[in-house]
């Protein structure tokens, strides 16, 4: 096990800066995965962090010692790929091996290590089979089962669920984290998907356009997002979002057409806001309750447990998740009712998290 500091650390090729200053502490034996769309950088950042891309400024320390000089094999991490990178003439346990035979380890020093790892990922008996003779999630469990045997400081993982289907997703997720509980190796995961994000990190770190937006644990990023692209990134369906502006009397809507309001704002009056509320923190009920937004059903999609409801609120989208017996049918009107405990706040400008109001019952402008 070993720490990971990164220290105002960026990436550029020629004029381009592709990594922005990023700031990151990780505990020895945590396992933190880096959330964020295609392009935002965090592979990039793990690549860095393994040595196989130069870092343009900063510093990384592993385990208390800067590492930007040293190459791959001195830094003490092991690497797992979204492609496996299998030999495919080789057997299972000659691909778990293969580092020690390199390394000059001794023949039976080598199977005894192999066995243990293949007795770890119930991979004992598959180790005579060629990769082709394997599943996707065999092959995963044997690319897992080779950077293992290394004993690393550190493990690596680079998007290595998204080759699978879903069902395989699901079972390597378990797998992976009943490991990372196992081992108590420091682990840094690497994903696009929140899902995998969510139910695997001790700590997530959102990412976008090169910068780090967010920093906590899955609960705290969904809980409180500390800027309008992590509360809208983060959570399926997406938070919705409306526009709003301060007034003397609280928050107009939706270009005056709905007001918000509020006890206490710290904004001048004509400030731009952005109002945000999570789908299933939205209840359906009759048009024209009181407190309640009207609004129009454009489309129903059935989930089996539940349904997501989407409705046009004065021409803005907005989406309600409801597991109540509740099937309204397209075109219909309904109501939308929320706590003002379940309401976000955003600057309209930079983005960021706002935590200057205290928001009373919305209700239909007069």
């Amino acid at each position: 096990m070993a720490s990971i500091t990164i220290r105002d650390v960026y990436k550029s090729y020629a004029k381009m800066q592709v990594v922005h200053g990023v700031n990151l502490d990780i505990t020895s034996g945590e396992f933190v995965v880096i959330l964020g769309p295609s392009g935002c950088g965090k592979s990039t950042l793990l690549r860095m962090i393994a040595g196989l891309e130069d870092i343009s400024g900063g510093t990384i320390a592993i385990d208390g010692a800067i590492v930007n000089k040293l190459e791959p094999r001195e830094r003490g991490c092991a690497m797992v790929f979204q492609n496996y990178a299998l030999y495919p003439h080789m057997s299972v346990a000659q691909n778990i091996g293969y580092s020690l035979k390199v390394a000059g380890v001794p023949t039976a020093e080598r199977t005894q290590r192999i066995q243990a790892v293949a007795r770890i990922l119930e991979l004992e008996q598959l180790l005579d089979r060629k990769p082709m003779a394997l599943s996707g999630g065999q092959r995963q469990r044997v690319a897992m089962g080779r950077a293992m045997i290394r004993e690393p400081k550190v493990f690596l993982f680079d998007e290595p669920l998204s080759n699978l289907d879903a069902k395989l997703r699901v079972q390597m997720r378990s797998e992976i984290r009943k490991l990372h509980r196992r081992l108590s190796a420091t682990s840094v995961f690497v994903t696009h998907d929140q899902v995998e994000a969510m139910t695997l990190a001790d700590r997530l770190v959102v990412m976008n356009g090169g910068r780090v937006e967010q920093v906590g644990t899955p609960s705290e990023i969904y809980s409180r997002p500390a800027s309008r692209f992590v509360a809208t990134f983060v959570g399926a369906p997406a938070m919705n979002m409306l526009e709003g502006e301060v007034t003397l009397d609280g928050l107009s809507l939706l270009g005056g057409s709905r007001r918000l309001a509020v006890s206490r704002a710290s904004l001048p009056v004509g400030s731009k806001v952005a109002v945000g509320i999570r789908p299933e923190a939205v209840r359906l009920v009759a048009p024209g309750t009181t407190g309640a937004l009207n609004a129009s059903v454009d489309l129903v999609e059935e989930l089996g447990a539940g349904r997501v409801v989407y409705v046009d609120l004065d021409g803005a989208a907005f989406s309600v998740m409801t597991s109540e017996a509740v099937h309204p049918a397209p075109g219909s009107a309904v109501g939308l009712q929320f706590s003002e405990a379940d309401l976000h706040f955003f600057s309209s400008e930079t983005g960021s998290r706002l935590d200057v109001f205290k928001a009373s019952v919305p209700v239909p402008a007069l």
